[in-house]
C-alpha cells in the first residue's frame, strides 16, 4: 500500500509542565591527555507531544547527551548537574532505581536495532518481557499486547510474525521492533538516537512516521539526535545546535532555518546539497576541525574556524543568550548577523567550490555494460550442502558511461547497486551479459599482465576510509602501494605521492601519519588519492560520503567535482543520499530488485519521475527547509522489498506499486505476467522507464 500524506505544521508551544528539565549537565571521561569534557553545561526543558531536535558535527556531544539523560553511561564517566524526569532528579540513581524507570517513564530507540535487540529472543518474547518487567500482566496478556504493538508500528501479520527472531527482520522492520519496545509502557519521554542513520530513504520515511505515530499514542516528549538537517526540519518543533560539548543555538525550527544567528548554524546549512532545484550553488563545507575536548582554550571553541570571528571571541567564552525574535544564541555577534547587517558564512568561498559549479564535457565511451546478470546459489544444510534457490541479484542491467560523466546507480538495499559495481570491477567475464571498460571487453582478458594494466584504469573509493586503509601504515606507504604494483622507481613513487596529495588537497606533513590520526575527511582524501595514483579512467564510488559529518561532506563533493574537471575522469557512484546524487550526477539509473526502472538525465529524472519507484524515492528525501518539508506530499511506500530469490513473472515492483492497484484489469493482468521494457520518454532522448502503468 502507498500513502500519500502531507506533514503536519509543528505543535504550537503550551503552558504544560516539562516532562523533562536538564540543568546544566556536565559529562567527563578520563583519558591519558586529562579530562575529556565531552558535554559541558546542557540546559534544556522537553514539553509532552513536542520534538527537540540535536544536531551537530560527530564528537559535538549529542550522544553523549543522550546516554547520560538514560543513565547508559560507561562507570569510568563523571555526570554531574539534573536529569530531571517527572520532578525525579535522576543523577545519582543507582542501576536498579534507574532499570525501574528505564523502558518504562523513558524509552530509548537506538542508532543500530540489531545489536538493541537480544538475537536468542524472538521478538514477541522481547515485546512481553518489556511490558511484565513494569507491569503486572500475565504471559499471555502480555503476548497480546506483544502483538498489538507490532501492528501499531506496521509489522504485517504480526501475530505469525511475533514468533520470529530479530536476524528475520529486515533493517527497517528490526527499526519497527526497537520503536515498539520503547513505547510499550507508554513513557511520557521518548529518545531516539540516529533512528534512521543506516536506512533508505524510503524505509527512513516509513520509520519517521511510524515515530511521529508513537509520540503521538504516547503523547511523549521525543528528543530526536540526528545529523540530517532535513529530518528535524520535517520532524522537530525546537532545534539545539551542539557544538564542542555545548548548545550554541537553541530556537523554534522555522527561526533556526529562517535566520540561522550561529556562524556555525549557518555553516551548517550552507553545506548541505538540497534536492529542491536544479542550480547547483557552492557547498561551502567548514574549515578545520572541530577542537578537541581536553583542555579547551579560552574563547569560543568555533572562533577558529569562523569567518566572523572578532579578537574578543578568542578570549572568553560566549554564553547562551537570548537574541529577540529568535531563539537563544552563544555568539557575540549574534544581534548583528539577526538583523541581516551581517553574512555568518562571512562569504568565504574556495577553489574547489568555483570547480563544483562547472561540468565537464563528455567524452569517449569508459564503460559499456549489456544485459548484466549475476545470481547467487541458496543452500540449505551445514555439513552437506545443497541448493534450494537462486537469487537473482542483477537482472539484465544494461548502460554506458563516458569520460567527464558521472553515472548514479540509485535504489534501496538490495536492489543491486553494489552488484553491479563490483562485477565492473572484477574485470573478469560475467556471469551473462558484457562488460566493456575503456574499450576493452573483459572477457577476452586471459593473462594476468592485461588484467594488471586493465585495472589501473578502473579504481575504487570505498563506503568507509577508515576500514579500507590499512592501519599498520602511513599515509606515504598507502599512497606507494599501488605504484609500486605497478613497477614505478623509488624516486618517481615520491614525486608522484607529492603530486597525489597535492591534488586531493592535503597538506605532505600528512604523509607520516597513520590513518588513526587523520579526521574522516582526510581519511577519505587519502583513499580518493589512492584509487587516482594510477592515473585511472573510471572511478567507482561506493557510498563515498554516507560516513561523513555533512560539513567534510561538502568539501569531499567540490574535491571531487573539480578532479573530474581536472582529469576528465568517469565516475560510477553507487549512494543512498539523493540529494547528493544530483548534486554530483549527470545521469541516474533507478534500480529497483537487480532491474533498472528508470533511466535518464539528473534533472529529468528529479523533475519529471515517470516510474512510481522512482517518484516515491525522490518523495522520501528530506528536504532542510521546514515550509517545504511539512506541506508537500510524500509517497511512502508500505512494506518490504521482496526477495530477489522469489521475483515475480512480471514486474518486480507489482506488489508495492500505488498505480498497479487504479490500473484496468488488463494491465494489472501484464503487471502480473510481463515484464516491461524501457520505452522512451517522447521528445527526451535517453530517458526511459520500465512500467505498464503509466
Amino acid at each position: 500500500m502507498t500513502l500519500t500524506t502531507t506533514l503536519a505544521d509543528p505543535a504550537p508551544p503550551t503552558g504544560a509542565t516539562p516532562v523533562l528539565s536538564v540543568r546544566d549537565l556536565r559529562i567527563s571521561f578520563p583519558s591519558e591527555a586529562g579530562p575529556v569534557e565531552a558535554v559541558r553545561g546542557v540546559s534544556f526543558d522537553l514539553l509532552p507531544g513536542r520534538t527537540l531536535g540535536i544536531v551537530g558535527e560527530s564528537g559535538s556531544g549529542k550522544s553523549a547527551t543522550a546516554m547520560g539523560i538514560m543513565g547508559l553511561l560507561p562507570p569510568s564517566a563523571a555526570l554531574r548537574g539534573q536529569v530531571l524526569l517527572g520532578g525525579r532528579d535522576l543523577i545519582g540513581l543507582g542501576d536498579k532505581e534507574l532499570s525501574a524507570l528505564r523502558g518504562n517513564s523513558i524509552g530509548m530507540v537506538f542508532q543500530d536495532p540489531l545489536s538493541a535487540l537480544t538475537p536468542i529472543f524472538s521478538v514477541g518474547r522481547l515485546l512481553r518481557d518489556a511490558l511484565r518487567v513494569h507491569q503486572d500482566l500475565t504471559k499471555r496478556a502480555a503476548w497480546e499486547q506483544a502483538v498489538e504493538l507490532l501492528d501499531l508500528v506496521g509489522i504485517p501479520d504480526p501475530r505469525e510474525r511475533a514468533k520470529s527472531f530479530p536476524h528475520e527482520f529486515s533493517g527497517g522492520m528490526r527499526q519497527r521492533v526497537v520503536i515498539a519496545m520503547a513505547i510499550a509502557n507508554k513513557p511520557s519521554v521518548l529518545v531516539a538516537d540516529e533512528p534512521t542513520t543506516a536506512l533508505d530513504v524510503t524505509v527512513q520515511a516509513q520509520i519517521l512516521d511510524v515515530l511521529r505515530l508513537a509520540q503521538h499514542e504516547t503523547g511523549a516528549g521525543l528528543v530526536l539526535i540526528t545529523h540530517d538537517l532535513g529530518v528535524v526540519a520535517g520532524h522537530a518543533d525546537d532545534i539545539a545546535v551542539m557544538y564542542a560539548g555545548r548548545f550554541v543555538e537553541r530556537a523554534g525550527v522555522g527561526e533556526l532555518f529562517r535566520r540561522p544567528t550561529m556562524p556555525y548554524t549557518a555553516r551548517l546549512l550552507a553545506a548541505v546539497p538540497t534536492v529542491d532545484s536544479g542550480v547547483h550553488r557552492p557547498l561551502v563545507p567548514i574549515g578545520g576541525e572541530p577542537p578537541a575536548l581536553v583542555g579547551l582554550p579560552d574563547g569560543c571553541p568555533f572562533a577558529s574556524r569562523c569567518a566572523v570571528a572578532l579578537d574578543a571571541c578568542r578570549t572568553g567564552e560566549p554564553e547562551l543568550r537570548e537574541v529577540t525574535g529568535h531563539g537563544h544564541v552563544a555568539c557575540l555577534r549574534a544581534d548583528e548577523i539577526a538583523d541581516g547587517s551581517l553574512d555568518p558564512a562571512g562569504g568565504v568561498a574556495t577553489v574547489e567550490q568555483s570547480a563544483a559549479s562547472g561540468r565537464v564535457a563528455a567524452g569517449e565511451v569508459v564503460l559499456r555494460v549489456e544485459d548484466l546478470v549475476k545470481t547467487f546459489p541458496i543452500t540449505k544444510g551445514t555439513l552437506l550442502k545443497r541448493r534450494v534457490g537462486t537469487l537473482r541479484a542483477v537482472n539484465g542491467v544494461s548502460f554506458e558511461l563516458r569520460a567527464g560523466q558521472t553515472l548514479g546507480l540509485v535504489g534501496e538495499s538490495g536492489s543491486g547497486k553494489t552488484t553491479t559495481l563490483l562485477e565492473v570491477l572484477r574485470l573478469r567475464a560475467p556471469e551473462g551479459g558484457r562488460i566493456e571498460v575503456a574499450g576493452t571487453d573483459v572477457a577476452t582478458v586471459e593473462t594476468a599482465g592485461r588484467k594488471r594494466e586493465l585495472r589501473r584504469d578502473a579504481q575504487i573509493v570505498m563506503q568507509d576510509p577508515l576500514g579500507a586503509l590499512d592501519p599498520r601504515l602511513p599515509v606515504f606507504q598507502l599512497l606507494a602501494e599501488p605504484l609500486q604494483a605497478i613497477g614505478r622507481d623509488r624516486e618517481s613513487i615520491r614525486s608522484r605521492i607529492h603530486e597525489l596529495l597535492t591534488l586531493v588537497g592535503l597538506d605532505a606533513s600528512v604523509s607520516d601519519r597513520f590513518p588513526a590520526a587523520l579526521s574522516g575527511g582526510q581519511r577519505q582524501r587519502v583513499g580518493i588519492a589512492r584509487a587516482l595514483a594510477t592515473d585511472p579512467k573510471l572511478l567507482a564510488l561506493d557510498e563515498p560520503l554516507s560516513a561523513l559529518d555533512v560539513s567534510v561532506q561538502a568539501g569531499v563533493i567540490n574535491l571531487l567535482a573539480r578532479l573530474q574537471r581536472e582529469l576528465g575522469l568517469a565516475y560510477l557512484v553507487v549512494a543512498h543520499d539523493l540529494a547528493v546524487v544530483r548534486y554530483i550526477c549527470d545521469r541516474i539509473a533507478v534500480m529497483y530488485l537487480g532491474h533498472i526502472v528508470e533511466t535518464g538525465d539528473t534533472e529529468t529524472i528529479f523533475s519529471d519521475p515517470r516510474h512510481p519507484y522512482t517518484r516515491a524515492l525522490l518523495s522520501a528525501i528530506p528536504v532542510p527547509d521546514p515550509e517545504r518539508e511539512r506541506t508537500r506530499e510524500r509517497v511512502v511506500l508500505e512494506g518490504e522489498q521482496p526477495s530477489a530469490a522469489r521475483l515475480p513473472a512480471g514486474c518486480a515492483f507489482v506488489d508495492r506499486c500505488p498505480l498497479h492497484r487504479l490500473a484496468p484489469a488488463d494491465v494489472r493482468e501484464r503487471c502480473r505476467t510481463e515484464r516491461p521494457a524501457p520505452a522512451e520518454v517522447a521528445g527526451r532522448p535517453g530517458h526511459e522507464y520500465a512500467c505498464h502503468a503509466v
